[in-house]
């Protein structure tokens, strides 16, 4: 729809979401655009262009659409292989279902499109929370492959919309320096695991979710693995546990969900982060590496960083940044839009 102020004056073209918090979402600075399939597939094709280079042997899955960082809010799209995952998570996107669907049928080597429509912010859209096909099939599991390692996504069930794709290079950059004996914290299907497998010589993978780690054991043998134990456990008893009895690791991954959901739970969420950082830096032996992250878009990089600071000091280790990570290119974040910008990370090394 067409947007103007007080005066009349043409601000430009917007999505209208009439039930939501934010009424308008910008797509274009002119008026008069008219958003059919034609608009939709330009925009997307500029987005999938934008991706050249990121899909090959190695990597069969990455993000084609991400909301505002392509242009296109509250749309996203995920590609695994030869099938499209998408969620439509405003009713200005929703209105324009079957333009977009059209758009994404003419993507090259696509074979069927699934709606991931059941995330709580349609909700708040007034809008039904449904999983469905949008075109053609999507199977229950699509083996995805990357740097290396192969692994299950569950577009119908699985988290997001099937699997985590905006740790992928974390996840080697992990396993270009994992070494000894590993931790894997909030593992889920193993994502990590299945890398640090690959040069440590075993991995401990922990998560609350007893289906979650089934699926990760299967991964796991899907890639021979058999250097990783799966352990169901809330991680913050398991630290605890393992500070207790002495245990040490060469290696830990700490990649948590999202502790702040919104700005009032913004310290509660970096008491929770820090204690857990502060325990991994505890069980780090010496010369140790800890990668450990955050997707609270609510806690941005300079407080996850104090943070850092804070549980190192507490820990009583003299701890070495040695990266600062971010979002993937397929991923991208906008610098005037900071809510396109949710994933940090940090590299850390044990000095002492």
């Amino acid at each position: 729809m067409d947007v103007r102020d007080p005066q009349a004056r043409a601000l430009g073209t917007a999505l209208w979401s009439p039930r939501s918090e934010i009424a308008l979402r910008f797509v274009e600075r002119r008026t008069g655009v008219a958003l059919d399939t034609a608009w939709w597939r330009a925009r997307i094709d500029a987005a999938v262009a934008r991706r050249a280079g990121i899909l090959d042997a190695e990597t069969t899955a990455c993000r084609l659409v991400h909301g505002e960082g392509d242009g296109l809010p509250s749309l996203v799209v995920d590609r695994f292989d030869r099938w499209l995952v998408v969620q439509l998570l405003s009713a200005g996107v929703e209105a324009h279902r079957v333009e977009i669907v059209e758009a994404l049928r003419a993507i090259e080597g696509i074979e069927g499109i699934l709606a991931r429509n059941d995330a709580s912010v349609r909700a708040r859209e007034g809008l039904a929370r449904v999983v469905e096909p949008l075109w053609g099939t999507v199977p229950e599991t699509i083996e995805v492959h990357e740097h290396g390692v192969r692994y299950l996504a569950a577009p119908h069930t699985g988290q997001k919309t099937g699997a985590f794709l905006d740790q992928r290079e974390a996840r080697r950059l992990v396993a270009g320096v994992a070494r000894g004996r590993a931790l894997d914290l909030f593992s889920y299907h193993g994502s990590f695991a299945l890398h640090l497998a690959a040069t440590a010589s075993s991995v401990i993978a922990v998560d609350s979710s007893a289906p979650a780690l089934e699926r990760a054991a299967e991964n796991a043998r899907l890639n021979g693995r058999t250097n990783i134990t799966m352990v169901v456990a809330d991680v913050f008893d398991f630290v605890r546990e393992a500070e207790g009895r002495g245990d040490r690791f060469e290696t830990i991954v700490l990649d948590p969900p999202a502790f702040a959901k919104n700005r009032a739970s913004i310290a509660g969420a970096l008491r929770g982060y820090k204690d857990l950082n502060l325990r991994c830096m505890r069980l780090l032996a010496p010369g140790g590496l800890l990668y450990t992250a955050s997707c609270s878009y609510h806690v941005r990089k300079p407080e996850f960083l104090g943070m850092l600071e804070e549980a190192a000091k507490d820990a009583g280790r003299r701890m070495i940044l040695r990266a600062i990570t971010g979002q993937p290119a397929d991923h991208p974040e906008v610098l005037t839009i900071p809510e396109t910008g949710y994933l940090k990370g940090a590299l850390v090394e044990a000095g002492d």
